[in-house]
């Protein structure tokens, strides 16, 4: 299948004509071919926007138009002292260094966490696979992949639904529709239908609400619909936080302002006063540099990472410096914490049994005779894999 069939309406197509379109089968695919899928097609995981070398992260740091202030008055501090007093330019320079140095050190930092996170959130997948259900990392999978889908799953693809049982799928993120989505493989969907009309579709990154249903991927990576999302955002301009939008004005008005001030200084001592032009011009320039607030950028650098730090110790992430200011100034913050704030994993921390509460790692002699025993272990569809692992739905 070539990339351009990727781009297909599925969910008008019957699953006879996918499966003959992306020659796949109910069987699911072997684990060979499913090897030779992904070398061409790449891995299920969204493109990142092209990473920045550390060099161009330090010379980013001083593309701020009051560091550029700061570095011309450095220049300028030498070049009227004839080169002899530099403790000025030492200061000012040993100033802005230190502040892009911290600025990088803080993003590479944010970085690491923001990669770490990522891979904590990659869900796995139940794929049918050389006859059997296996779990696979999501970021495997391949068009042609039979998934298997739970209550409690992260979607791991799009997927063509070939079963739906009472399945429902919180969309909210593509759709904008707080109301999961009930799928019904019934429905003759149109070809102009939206997403949220594509009820015979699965997409990446949904959450599974209830029920259970089989798909067959027909889109991953950046083919998918959040794909698509994520190719925009890539695309979309940055915008400046209040905080650098305000320092950017002050900025500029400091900088008119000098100039205006050492202009008329300089004007009025040479024809006004009659001194020297060369003396004169020394004076206008010292004025400037003098007047230019070259701890600004440190103070406003220092108290921004003293709100990264205080953040950082209770667990928030932040990669750039003056996103602290703007998330300071955020009052409401609305998010699904399934999988997104959590790990979308429950685990058993205590067991109270006969009066005694147990620590999860200890020995409790159960007996299967017990009828809430029996009814936990048969009321529901948790299995082994061949690697001895639990699958199945997290509550379950």
């Amino acid at each position: 299948m070539s990339k351009e069939q990727k781009r297909q309406a599925f969910y008008t197509q019957s699953p006879e004509e996918i499966f003959k379109t992306l020659d796949a089968s109910e069987q699911g695919l072997s684990s060979q071919e499913a090897a030779k899928r992904l070398a061409d097609y790449g891995r299920n995981e969204l493109e990142e926007g092209e990473k920045k070398s550390l060099l161009m992260k330090f010379l980013e740091q001083f593309k701020d138009l009051m560091i550029i202030i700061l570095l011309v008055a450095a220049v300028l501090s030498v070049v009227t002292s004839g080169g002899e007093d530099i403790a000025d330019a030492l200061i000012i320079l040993a100033v802005v260094i230190i502040n892009a140095i911290f600025g990088v050190y803080q993003e590479g930092k944010a970085e690491e966490a923001i990669a770490a996170l990522k891979s904590m959130s990659s869900p796995a997948a139940r794929v049918l696979r050389d006859g059997h259900v296996t779990e696979v990392d999501s970021k495997e999978l391949v068009p042609g992949d039979i998934v298997r889908l739970e209550a409690g799953d992260v979607v791991p693809a799009d997927m063509r639904l070939l079963e739906a049982n009472s399945l429902k799928i919180e969309e909210a993120a593509l759709t904008g529709e707080s109301v999961p989505v009930e799928k019904d493989l019934t429905v003759e969907v149109a070809a102009d239908a939206g997403i949220g009309d594509r009820v015979n579709m699965a997409f990446q990154n949904s959450n599974v609400t209830y029920g259970r249903g089989v798909g067959l991927v027909v889109n991953t990576g950046m083919y998918t619909e959040v794909g698509h999302i994520a190719g925009m955002l890539q695309d979309a301009d940055e915008t400046d936080t209040p905080l650098k939008q305000n320092l950017n004005s002050l900025s500029k008005v400091l900088t008119y302002a000098i100039l205006v001030i050492a202009a008329v200084t300089f004007v009025v001592g040479v024809f006004i006063q009659g001194k020297n032009p060369l003396d004169e011009l020394m004076t206008s320039v010292a004025l400037a540099v003098a007047a230019i607030p070259e701890g600004l950028p440190a103070i406003v650098t220092i108290v921004l990472a003293l709100g990264t730090q205080v953040l950082a110790k209770r667990n928030s992430i932040v990669r750039k410096l003056p996103a602290v200011e703007t998330l300071g100034s955020t009052e409401i913050i609305a998010s699904d914490k399934t999988g997104t704030l959590t790990m979308n994993k429950m685990t058993v921390e205590k067991v109270f049994y006969d009066g005694v509460l147990n620590e999860a790692g200890q020995d409790i002699e159960l007996g299967l005779e017990l009828p809430l025993l029996r009814s936990v272990v048969l009321a529901n569809d948790t299995k082994i894999d061949q690697e001895g692992k639990l699958i199945g739905d997290p509550t379950e």
